[in-house]
This record gives C-alpha cells, structure tokens and sequence, in this order.
C-alpha cells in the first residue's frame, strides 16, 4: 500500500529512488539541482524541479558514503566516505573534479567554511582542514576519542565534538581558541549562526550547551533518548532538539532557556531522526523513524503547530529545504527521495 498523499502546506512534487539507504543529500545551484548519496557509495543528481535523473555514478566511494557537504556557492560539493577519500564534485559532472586521500580512515565529517575557501573533514581522533584544490592547510593532534561532529562559525572558526570537550580553532591556521568542556560523551553538535551559542547532545539523554561570550553552561535533561538532531533557527533564536517522539523547542531570547518553557511539538509516534529550519521564516521540518514529515509553525518562543505532512516509506534520514524555502526533499533508509513543493 503506498503512503497517503502530503497534506496542507506540503504538495505534490516528485518521487525518486537511489541504490540503497539515501544517507546524504542537499540542493544545489539555487535548487536547480539536487543531489544524493547512498550507503553503497554511489552519488545521484536529479533536476530540482522535475525529478529527472542528470547523472549517477555507482561506488563512488568503496565501502560506501559517510558525509556529503555543499559548497556555500551550490555550485560544487564534497563527499566522504569508508574509502579514507573525499571527492569535490561539479553538480553538473559525474567526474569528481578532486581527489583527496585522507589516509585509511573512514572520513565520517565534512564541512565547507560559511566562505568556501577551507573544507574541513575528520577521520577519526583527527580534524583536518583543506583548501578548495585539496591542498591540506592544517591537522589537529589527536582529540581524546574518535570526532563526533565538526561545525563552522560564520566568523570562520572551526569547532569539533567529542568525548568530554567541545574544541574552537582558528579556521585558517588551526590554532586552538577555546576548550569547553564536559564529563560525558557528546553524539551531536550544532552552533549558533553567530557561534556564540554551542549546543550538543549527549549519551546521557541531554542537551548541553554554553555562551562562550560568559562561559556559561547549562543542560536540559528528561530526554527519552540521546539527542541526535539539533537545529537551530537562522536568527540563531530558537533551537529545535529531538531525543524522542516530541520536538522541544528552547528560546534563547532575552535570559532563556533557563527558567522558561520550552515548545513542545507532538505529533510523531517514533522517535524524531532529523530536524531543519527553513533559512526565512520560523518554519521547522521534522522527521522521524515512523516515516512522517512534518512542517510546523513556530512563534519568537518556540511555540507552533503543525502546518503540513507527509508520509515516506521508511525511516527519515535527511530533510532539506530548498534555499528559497518553497520545496522540501526528504531521504529515507529504503532509498527513497521524495520532494515536496511548500506552500
């Protein structure tokens, strides 16, 4: 039987299928294109508005996908994989246009710097930065455990997670900025546009987060499971948190989030796998383990309703807004990619 057709703010656009689970995606040239990766290591390109296939190349990276990120002009993007390679692709070209030998680790992150010029990967206890023509600018000594997470400020630093400390470097030399630290395993990590705010979710079923500008810290706790998708809004406002079946939405106007309450968004029955915000507007998109999307309505507190659904056939591995915020792509484990127009 197949799913039921999207509802309210979420219509019908296109469906398409890759090789195995869909593990990576996002838009390119404006939403022109949309690209894929899946567990096996192929990568796929399919035109943004129709859904036509442009080009496929099958084990791309052997052993299969980890990571992929778009560079911030939408014209190119990297891959990473099990292979110890990230390979930097043309969207319009099933070529990759660079080749990057890392060594033989598994390269499990990859992120482009908000300019572009630095891109940035982990293999293991290791963070190493890149130029665009894939000359290694700097590595880090090894970090006390394998590296969960890396993310880069809009100011041009670096930040990586991992057992016990949140780590900031200078993006351009690797020069260590500050150490924050924390007894317990973080699995997730997200910053604040401005990279004042360090948000991470951790093995123990909570959220914890600093202001590097007061060095306060702070946790949120009660979290059925450990928060894996984070995302805060583009105002750097909100932060949405998964960790269970709701969505908690924490405020950080004015004193918050410590002593106010959160937006408590229940909707899904399974626990929540990835979250997005639209880059205008305080429009969210959930997805869970249940196969549902939803696209909820936020106030400046958090607080909101649910304005549009839809239902895939598996598990919901990543979901992208389009950079004008007017389509929504989903990935699924079966191999799904499903693109909705938003309304």
């Amino acid at each position: 039987m197949s799913p039921p057709g999207p509802q309210g703010a979420l219509r019908v656009g296109w469906s398409a299928m890759v090789d195995d689970y869909a593990i990576a995606g996002g838009w390119v040239r404006g939403g022109d294109g949309l690209v894929v990766g899946d567990a096996m290591g192929g990568i796929h390109a399919f035109n943004g508005k129709s859904g036509a296939n442009t080009w496929s190349r099958q084990d791309a990276h052997e052993g299969g996908l980890l990571a992929m990120a778009v560079h911030p002009d939408g014209a190119t993007f990297a891959t990473a994989g099990q292979d110890g390679r990230v390979l930097i692709w043309d969207s319009t070209e099933d070529q990759p246009g660079q080749l990057i030998d890392v060594g033989g680790s598994w390269v499990e992150n990859v992120a482009w710097a908000p300019n572009g010029e630095w891109l940035a990967v982990t293999c293991s206890r290791q963070v190493r930065v890149y130029s665009g023509e894939g000359e290694e600018v700097w590595r880090s000594e090894d970090h006390p455990s394998t590296v969960s997470a890396i993310a880069w400020s809009d100011a041009g630093e670096l930040a990586s997670a991992c057992y016990g400390r949140v780590t900031f470097f200078e993006g351009s030399t690797g020069k260590q900025c500050q150490k924050l630290e924390w007894k317990g395993s973080l699995v997730s990590m997200v910053l604040s546009p401005d990279g004042d705010i360090v948000a991470c979710g951790s093995q123990d079923n909570s959220v914890h987060f600093w202001r590097r500008s007061t060095a306060q810290d702070s946790m949120m706790s009660g979290y059925p499971g450990k928060p894996s998708a984070l995302a805060f809004d583009a105002t750097g406002t909100l932060l949405a948190t998964g960790g269970g079946e709701r969505v908690t939405v924490w405020s950080f106007q004015g004193r918050g989030p410590e002593g106010t309450r959160p937006g408590d968004l229940d909707l899904h029955v399974q626990p929540v796998t990835v979250l997005a915000f639209a880059r205008r507007g305080m429009r969210l998109a959930s997805g869970a383990r249940d196969g549902a999307v939803v696209v909820w309505s936020l106030d400046e507190k958090g607080h909101g309703d649910p304005i549009g659904a839809a239902i895939v056939e598996d598990v919901v591995a990543g979901v992208h807004w389009r950079p004008d915020g007017r389509a929504l792509a989903a990935l699924d484990a079966r191999g799904g990619v499903t693109v909705w127009r938003a309304a």
